[in-house]
């Protein structure tokens, strides 16, 4: 990376910092107003306080109520005070963003604003939670999410192979030594090889999961599109659905219609503790779940037993290599694991993440499912 696009990244986190600040303190700095706001300030001189100040004042505050906290916060972020014009200035109007959009004129570089705004908005959505974003903001992050490229986890196997490092090979090394007349003239090595490790997604499609099923599932898709052999995928809800061959359609599109079809119980309830026994019971026997990744996407809201939750969990986690549970609202501040799902499978869990954003969803493809640790807890 470029020292101006590494200056350009660090802007763009500074001003997205100072939005989550607003945000804090009772602004309405929604998604759209926070694009509305990068976008102005990419025409800006970004040195200069004021243009800053009433960039974000024209673009981020919905109301008059906001503009008392915006100006406090501005002055507690950026230092100093705010320009002392916001003390005349006139109550903001509610449409006043579109100010920010004018249309363009025969001389106006159309493609290098559509770009500026696409990266804008991207930024914004990366790390905004899901279920806080509009219907189209949704649909765009759906779009990205199957774009993300999923690690593959892969396991170590008793198997030898040839490498530069390792374990001494003695038989090749003898070999190769009765053709140079005894005198061994290189040392060969070998290593255990390695082999794909299987992964195991149980996606929650409950109505308390239902604004993040839809991204849940689309990154379900990427994992099992980039390794069909050796992936499996199931819905859980009132009861259990496989949903493998239909994420094996290479199209995102295709697979997600096809899933829509093969659900029978969207947004209902959730009964994770029987859903579970049936998938330990019909397929965990089959070594499905034996030595596998497992990945648990599920608020934990449980509606039926939560001991035979706990015990179904115990179960699972001594068949699998690992169990990942991926709960949205463990990124809200103050989160506890109390629900009684939650504290039943709270034992058992290897790493437990958040899958709130799309920032959240490529860690969990890449990190987690590639085999590092990415903030997750230690089997207790």
């Amino acid at each position: 990376m470029s020292g101006v696009e590494r200056a350009a990244r660090d802007a763009i986190e500074t001003l997205l910092g100072f939005v989550r600040t607003l945000r804090a303190a009772g602004v309405g700095a929604d998604t759209g107003r926070a694009a509305a706001f990068l976008r102005a300030v990419d025409t800006l001189d970004v040195t200069r306080p004021e243009p800053v100040y009433w960039a974000g004042r024209l673009t981020l505050c919905s109301h008059g109520a906001d503009l008392a906290r915006y100006d406090a916060c501005f002055a507690a972020y950026f230092g100093g005070a705010a320009p002392a014009a916001a003390e005349h200035a006139r109550p903001l109007a509610t449409t006043a963003p579109a100010m920010w959009n004018p249309p363009a004129s025969d001389d106006t570089d159309t493609d290098t604003d559509t770009t500026g705004l696409a990266a804008g908005d991207t930024e914004v959505l990366r790390t905004a939670d899901i279920a806080a974003l509009t219907r189209e903001e949704r649909a765009a992050v759906a779009r990205l999410v199957s774009r993300i490229s999923a690690d593959r986890p892969r396991r170590r196997t008793r198997r030898l192979e040839p490498a530069v490092h390792g374990r001494l090979d003695h038989r090749r090394m003898l070999r190769s030594a009765l053709r140079t007349g005894g005198e061994p003239l290189r040392l060969p090595r070998r290593h255990r090889s390695t082999r794909p490790r299987r992964v195991v997604l149980l996606v929650d499609i409950s109505g308390s999961m239902a604004p993040y099923a839809d991204a849940l599932l689309r990154l379900a898709h990427v994992v099992v599109r980039g390794h069909p052999r050796h992936t499996e995928a199931f819905s859980v809800g009132t009861r259990l659905t496989r949903l493998t061959p239909q994420m094996r359609l290479r199209d995102p599109a295709a697979a997600l219609a096809a899933v829509a079809d093969a659900i029978p119980d969207w947004s209902g309830g959730t009964r994770l503790g029987t859903e579970l026994k049936e998938f330990l019971d019909l397929y965990g026997r089959r070594g499905t779940a034996r030595g596998a990744l497992a990945i648990i996407a599920s608020d934990g809201w449980e509606r039926g037993d939560a001991a035979l939750l706990g015990t179904q969990m115990a179960r699972l986690a001594r068949l699998a290599h690992r169990v990942v549970w991926v709960n949205p609202h463990k990124a809200q501040p103050g989160y506890a694991p109390l629900t009684a799902g939650m504290r039943a499978a709270w034992p058992h869990i290897d790493d437990f993440v958040s899958g709130h954003s799309l920032d959240a969803l490529e860690q969990l493809a890449t990190a987690v499912i590639g085999g590092r640790r990415e903030g997750g807890v230690h089997r207790a």
